[in-house]
């Protein structure tokens, strides 16, 4: 029985180059451009590891049932959260700093 060598697979179909979709905006994909980039969901870097904490500590405060401005103050406090100086925080310094982090 002799075997017969080809350098390709006889059965393979033809390649096709993907076409892409000319038709955007089906489903959850938007046509580039006409979508309006709103600022709160792009960061101008990665965050720091002290945003990181913040993010952390706020998270628990939240779990224990702080709802009011000046309670989450206090929890963040009791949790041992602060401020970027080391200093505890106050109202003003944590609206401060909210307000600094949202640029």
């Amino acid at each position: 029985m002799e075997t017969k060598v080809v350098s390709f697979n006889p059965d393979l179909q033809p390649w096709r180059a993907p076409e892409p979709n000319q038709v955007a905006g089906k489903g959850r994909i938007e046509i580039p451009g006409q979508v309006p980039n709103l600022v709160w969901q792009t960061r101008k870097a990665e965050p720091t590891p002290y945003e990181n904490d913040l993010g952390d500590a706020l998270e628990r405060v939240f779990e224990r049932g702080a709802v009011e401005l000046d309670e989450v103050v206090a929890e963040l406090n009791r949790v041992g959260s602060r401020a970027p100086d080391g200093s505890a925080w106050t109202l003003e310094r944590f609206r401060a700093e909210m307000a600094a982090l949202a640029e």
